[in-house]
């Protein structure tokens, strides 16, 4: 094989399966190895192009006959959050986040496990040890980063951020044009406290503070109501066959 050949992606199709998503529905994948021969330019625009990344592997959906799965992105410059947004601001003003490297550590497993145990015990990642949460989050060839987030007792006796509880965590990529946000939890306990929109909040700022013009949310599914969610962060753009298209506002047509 030549240089040229090994830099050059190669691209497989996984066989059909039962959707997670939409009952009664089989899914396929195209995907692609993403290693450290392959030019960081060329995986990029990968992720900046649909594909989605699961540790060192880059994949888009590939179904045939449905196009449900649709890759979208906020426009944080011009995203203003709406008065629910606000009240989960508020809600969580004593959460405080710290960026760090793709560094697992046994208290984020724990979190992560009570999480699936909690919301998705029979999904895909019900199965996995403290070995694949490492693989998870270590296993990539891009600018890949973390985020806790603690929460700040009333009166701490300890300022020290490790000793406050941890409440939510997001693992993500950053790209050349915006942040990907790969995949997040948080403390089941706290459903009130609406943690998963805190967490798409407080990344849209980081993206806009850090002048990066997109965050990256993966695939909204049409008709799952699991991905229903995405579609309150506008302005967004959706991908369409050619482009990136701007999604019309459901505040814009009422």
């Amino acid at each position: 094989m030549t240089e040229q050949q090994k830099k050059f992606p190669e691209f497989y199709v996984t066989a059909p399966q039962p959707c997670p998503y939409l009952p009664g529905r089989l899914e396929r994948k195209l995907f692609t190895h993403l290693t450290h021969d392959k030019p960081t330019e060329l995986v990029d625009r990968l992720l900046t192009t649909g594909f989605r990344r699961s540790q060192n592997i880059a994949y888009v959906p590939y179904c045939e006959g449905c196009q449900a799965c649709v890759s979208v992105r906020v426009l944080v410059n011009e995203f203003q959050p709406d008065k629910s947004m606000r009240r989960v601001q508020s809600r969580n003003c004593r959460l405080v986040a710290r960026r760090m490297g793709p560094q697992p550590t046994p208290e984020q497993y724990r979190l992560f496990r009570n999480y699936i145990d909690a919301r998705h015990s029979d999904g895909g990642m019900a199965d996995m040890t403290v070995f694949d949460y490492r693989m998870m989050v270590e296993d990539t060839v891009i600018e890949t980063f973390l985020t806790e987030y603690r929460e700040r007792p009333v009166d701490p006796a300890n300022e020290d951020f490790d000793n406050w509880p941890l409440k939510a965590v997001a693992l993500c990529d950053r790209l050349s044009d915006g942040v990907s946000m790969v995949y997040s939890y948080y403390d089941p306990d706290d459903s009130n406290m609406s943690l998963g929109t805190y967490m798409i909040l407080e990344h849209i700022a980081f993206a806009r503070r850090i002048g990066l013009p997109y965050l990256y949310l993966g695939y909204w599914i049409d008709g799952s109501r699991k991905m229903s969610y995405k579609t309150r962060f506008h302005p967004q753009e959706r991908l369409g066959p050619d482009r990136w298209e701007r999604a019309i506002d459901p505040d814009d047509v009422r």
